[in-house]
C-alpha cells in the first residue's frame, strides 16, 4: 500500500491528490502557492519522487499517499452517505481534496450510532474488510434501556430469532460492563443486526457505539467528528484480519 518508487510531475500529483482539474493544480503551482519537501515549486512539469512527498498547498501541509487509508470517530445525527436524506454527511468532515479522491466509508453506521468508522478510495481494500466471507469482526459498546440480566446475555450468545431471518442470530462474544451496557461482538452487518438482536431479547438500545473493527480499536484520543490516517501497524492489523476466512 506504500507509493511506488516511480516520478510524477507536480501537476500530475496534485491532481491525483483531489486537488482540483489538471489546469486548476498547474495554476496553483504557476502561481506560487505550492512548496515540495519544504521549497518552493512554480513549474508544474517538475517531477518528484512519490516516496516521502511532502508538500504544502497554500501554506496547508499534506503527505503524499497513494490510496487513502482513514478512521474517524463518527459523531450521532451523521449520515454515511454522500447524498443525506435528513443529516449532514461524515464527508463534510474530511478536508475536500480527500472527497474529491472518492473516498467511501467500510460498513455504514446508523445516523444515531457513533465510534469508528473506516474509510478509503482503495476497492480491494473496501471489499476486503466488508465482505461476509472474511468475517472481520466488530465490537459495539450497547448501552441499553433496561438492565441486562445474565440470561439475556446467554440468549445473545445461543442465537436469538430476527425477523426475516431463517436462522437464529448469535453474538460472537457478549460481555456485561455494567447492568446497563454490554459489549457485543458481531461478524455480520445485518440492518439495525444490534437494534434488533436487543430488542429479541426485550430491551431497548438507547446509545450504540462501535468501539473496534478486527483488531482496530478507536484511540481514546480521536475525538468525537476527528479522522486520522491510519498507520502501518493500524493497515497491517487489519490486512491481517481481512485474510481470515
Amino acid at each position: 500500500m506504500s507509493a511506488m518508487a516511480k516520478k510524477l510531475s507536480i501537476e500530475r500529483i496534485l491532481h491525483n491528490q483531489g486537488f482540483g482539474s489538471r489546469k486548476l493544480c498547474r495554476i496553483l503551482v504557476i502561481n506560487e502557492e505550492v512548496t515540495v519537501n519544504g521549497e518552493l515549486c512554480d513549474d508544474p512539469d517538475t517531477t518528484f519522487e512519490l516516496e516521502n512527498l511532502h508538500y504544502t498547498i497554500k501554506g496547508e501541509a499534506w503527505v503524499y499517499h497513494e490510496k487513502s487509508y482513514l478512521m474517524m470517530h463518527k459523531p450521532s445525527n451523521y449520515e454515511c452517505s454522500h447524498k443525506t436524506q435528513h443529516h449532514p454527511t461524515i464527508y463534510s468532515l474530511l478536508p475536500h481534496p480527500l472527497v474529491e479522491r472518492g473516498v467511501q466509508c467500510i460498513g455504514r453506521l446508523d445516523e444515531d450510532t457513533t465510534g469508528l468508522i473506516l474509510i478509503s478510495d482503495d476497492g480491494q481494500f473496501i471489499h476486503r474488510m466488508s465482505s461476509p466471507k472474511h468475517k472481520v469482526p466488530k465490537v459495539y459498546e450497547v448501552t441499553c434501556k433496561h438492565a441486562v440480566s445474565d440470561e439475556q446475555i446467554a440468549h445473545i450468545l445461543k442465537g436469538v430469532q430476527l425477523v426475516d431471518e431463517d436462522a437464529p442470530i448469535a453474538a460472537l462474544a457478549c460481555t456485561k460492563i455494567n447492568d446497563h451496557v454490554i459489549h457485543m461482538t458481531l461478524a455480520e452487518g445485518k440492518y439495525h443486526q444490534v437494534k434488533r438482536m436487543v430488542a429479541a431479547i426485550s430491551n431497548r438500545v438507547e446509545a450504540l457505539k462501535r468501539i473496534k473493527i478486527g483488531r482496530l480499536e478507536l484511540p481514546q484520543d480521536l475525538k468525537v467528528g476527528e479522522w486520522r490516517w491510519l498507520s502501518a501497524s493500524d493497515l497491517n492489523a487489519l490486512q491481517a484480519d481481512g485474510q481470515n476466512q
